[in-house]
């Protein structure tokens, strides 16, 4: 039996955080995950990180433009869907999708289990 593959979702402060923190979520999560999964992020995603190298400053900027630079080179698939992201994560959420974040107030409304980051280090999954 074939199974679905699961799909893992991005957010963008765990992208930006990722950077400045130093981890390579993406090995992380090969880690991580007892499960056949594709990486995705949300289009809204995408234009947030536009926006904060647009906008921001120093090391939020470079961030957002480096971690840009990961998911064109990781080749993650972006998911076409606009309007408010959390909203948005919340509901892939809900469909069986799992999320990492940092965001502290998504986690809260989240369909467990998601993945978050812990002691600067290492991506875990909280069920």
């Amino acid at each position: 039996m074939v199974s679905e593959k699961k799909i893992v979702i991005l957010d963008t402060n765990v992208l930006v955080t990722g950077v400045q923190w130093k981890i390579d979520i993406f090995l992380e999560l090969e880690k991580v995950c007892d499960f056949a999964y594709q990486l995705a992020v949300l289009q809204g995603t995408i234009n947030e990180l536009k926006k904060i190298q647009a906008e921001q400053r120093g090391k939020f900027r470079d961030a957002a433009k480096l971690a840009l630079l990961l998911l064109k080179k990781k080749k993650v698939r972006v998911l076409p869907e606009e309007g408010y992201v959390d909203a948005l994560l919340v509901n892939h959420s809900r469909k069986g999708d799992v999320i990492l974040t940092q965001d502290k107030e998504l986690k809260k409304k989240l369909v467990k289990p998601y993945f978050t980051l812990r002691q600067k280090k290492y991506v875990v999954k909280v069920e």
